[in-house]
C-alpha cells in the first residue's frame, strides 16, 4: 500500500468542459470497483470532460477524531496524518460532479468511504479557518454512486441508495445515478450479462447531461417525459 504521508493526488488536466471525480474506495486498486470507476471516467472524457479516479486507500487512513483534540492551535488545520485534506480541498471542492464508488460490505459502504465523508465535518465546523469558502463551494454538484457487489439481490443495496439520496439531499447535490456491477473476483464484473462496465461509461457520459427530477404535490410538469425541448435524459437506475 502507499506511503500514506507520501500518496500523491493526480490533477485536473485543465482541458475538460466539467469535472468529474470518481472515488474508488476498495482497497484492491485493482479490483472491481476500480473497473467500474475507471469507466465512468472514460465516458465522461469522451464527452470532452476532465475526470481523474482516485484510491481512497491511498488517502484517507483515519476515522474521524475529536476536532478539538487534534485540530492545531496555531493554523486551526487538521492534523490527522493523511492526505484527505489536499483530497478534499484540491479535487473534491473543485469538481463539478462526484462518483462515489463502493464494494457493498455487510450491506453498506466501505469504511474507507464511509470515513472520507465523516471528515467533510472537519472543514464545514465553524473552528476551520476556511468554513465560509468551503460552505460556498460545497453545494451544487452532481453525484453518482457505483455498487459492486457480490449478489444480485436488490435489496442489498438498498441502504447505501437510500444514504447516498440523504447525503446529496443534505449537500444540495443532484443525485443522477446508480450503476450496479456483480462479481466477487477482481474483474469479475466484466463477465456480468447486464454489463455494467458499459452501463458506468454511459453513465459517465452522459453524467452532466441527465436532468434530476424530485417531484412534489405542487410541481408544475410536462404530460410527458422523453419530448421535453431540452432534449436531456431523466436520472438513469439500474
Amino acid at each position: 500500500m502507499t506511503d500514506q504521508k507520501h500518496a500523491t493526488l493526480p490533477a485536473w488536466s485543465g482541458n475538460g468542459r466539467r469535472r468529474l471525480l470518481v472515488l474508488s474506495s476498495s482497497p484492491r486498486s485493482d479490483g472491481n470497483s476500480r473497473a467500474l470507476s475507471d469507466a465512468m471516467a472514460e465516458g465522461a472524457r469522451e464527452q470532452g470532460h476532465d475526470a481523474v479516479v482516485v484510491d481512497l486507500n491511498d488517502h484517507v487512513t483515519h476515522m474521524l477524531r475529536d476536532c478539538r483534540k487534534c485540530r492545531s492551535g496555531e493554523t486551526g488545520k487538521c492534523t490527522i496524518e493523511d492526505t484527505h485534506g489536499p483530497l478534499f480541498s484540491d479535487l473534491y471542492l473543485s469538481a463539478d460532479g462526484v462518483a462515489y464508488a463502493t464494494p457493498i460490505w455487510w450491506y453498506g459502504m466501505s469504511a474507507q468511504l464511509k470515513a472520507f465523508i465523516d471528515r467533510i465535518f472537519c472543514f464545514i465546523s465553524d473552528s476551520e479557518p476556511t468554513v465560509e469558502d468551503v460552505l460556498a463551494r460545497l453545494p451544487k454538484k452532481r453525484a453518482a454512486l457505483i455498487l459492486s457487489a457480490e449478489e444480485s439481490n436488490f435489496a442489498a443495496r438498498l441502504a447505501i441508495v437510500q444514504h447516498m439520496s440523504e447525503l446529496c439531499r443534505y449537500l444540495h447535490h443532484d443525485f443522477v445515478g446508480v450503476v450496479t456491477g456483480v462479481g466477487n473476483k477482481r474483474g469479475e464484473v466484466a463477465s456480468d450479462p447486464a454489463d455494467p462496465l458499459a452501463a458506468a461509461r454511459r453513465l459517465g457520459a452522459q453524467f452532466f447531461d441527465i436532468a434530476p427530477t424530485d417531484y412534489k404535490l405542487d410541481t408544475d410538469r410536462a404530460g410527458t417525459v422523453w419530448g421535453q425541448a431540452n432534449g436531456e435524459l431523466p436520472a438513469m437506475w439500474r
